[in-house]
């Protein structure tokens, strides 16, 4: 998130981009209107059965080895007999913990099932099943769009200081443009509007950003915001004191994550033994490691919270080593 060289040309905020869940409950949506030719409607079973004879068959023409293809049978129809065994309030739950699996190998696999049915009242309530399924994915799709809309207009309040006509500008151009970005970021996590959900918008912006590599200054002013979020977030919990007495290190690392990024040379020179200050960079280096370790126990394994407060520490620890290096001048 370290900020890049950024462009004084007016850009414009990406459109909405989905999290990687959303894209994948997009594509499972699919299949009720295009993988078996069904219409939104319930009608149609005639063009349900012929789109499901297509597929079979070319399922079959792919190349793919025997055994992965057995072992990937065998895990679908697993899945297959716990959804079809699944009372409507299991069913419901069984299909938001196995979101992932209703890709078109599954669908193809139920079709195959369907039509290996000996008798009528198997085969109609193998399609009610497969009906159920669509409406619980396409009810998760249209959760999923409306809290990527929401998770958007989030981040367009918090860079509202930075837009002109429709326009992100970056770098700022008004003094006080980031702590009206800082006030915005402490309203919003008041209101518990900062979660996962926000996050991953934020992040899957600034992926695309980095991929598209011709805007630097909305890639710098993304940076910016998350930035800001953590520093807000580890601001939260202090360990600067213990047992009545201050812990230097500690209060120097607190004292970086409020600086801004662009502060960070003057406070570590201030702060560091290498410059003018009382505070070792093994110090700083382990308090940094311990707060790491800190963050990885109270934040949920794998989440964008995580990734982001511990990706901001670290960046602290490589700048530091960075004005450490400066300081110290070439090693022999």
């Amino acid at each position: 998130m370290a900020t890049a060289a950024a462009a004084s040309t007016s850009l414009r905020l990406l459109s909405p981009s989905p999290s990687p869940i959303a894209v994948a409950l997009f594509t499972l949506s699919l299949p009720r209107r295009w993988c078996w030719g069904i219409p939104v409607q319930s009608a149609g079973r005639r063009a349900f059965h012929a789109e499901r004879r297509r597929r079979t068959t070319l399922l079959c023409a792919a190349d793919k080895p025997p055994e992965e293809s057995l072992k990937k049978t065998v895990e679908v129809d697993r899945l297959i007999d716990m959804l079809r065994n699944a009372n409507p309030r299991e069913l419901d739950q069984i299909v938001v913990e196995n979101v992932l699996s209703f890709d078109a190998g599954f669908w193809v696999r139920l079709a195959a099932r369907i039509d290996l049915c000996k008798s009528d009242d198997d085969k109609k309530d193998y399609e009610e099943l497969a009906e159920n399924i669509m409406n619980i994915v396409d009810r998760l799709v249209h959760k999923t769009d409306q809290k990527i809309e929401q998770s958007t207009d989030v981040l367009k309040a918090i860079i509202s200081p930075v837009m002109h006509e429709g326009d992100v500008q970056w770098p700022p151009r008004g003094p006080d443009t980031l702590k009206l970005m800082e006030k915005e970021i402490t309203r919003r996590e008041q209101e518990g509007q900062l979660d996962e959900g926000f996050l991953s918008e934020v992040s899957a912006q600034l992926r695309q950003a980095k991929q598209d590599g011709d805007k630097p200054g909305l890639q710098a002013m993304l940076q910016k915001v998350l930035q800001l979020y953590a520093s807000k977030s580890l601001q939260k919990r202090s360990y600067a004191y213990k047992g009545g007495q201050v812990v230097v290190p500690e209060k120097f690392l607190e004292c970086v994550i409020q600086a801004h990024e662009n502060e960070w040379n003057k406070v570590l020179l201030d702060g560091l033994t290498v410059g003018k200050g009382d505070v070792s960079p093994d110090d700083l280096y382990a308090v940094i490691n311990k707060r790491i370790e800190r963050v990885l126990i109270r934040t949920e394994g794998g989440s964008y919270q995580q990734r982001i407060l511990v990706e901001y520490l670290k960046e602290i620890q490589a700048r530091a080593e960075e004005v450490v290096k400066v300081l110290q001048g070439p090693t022999i």
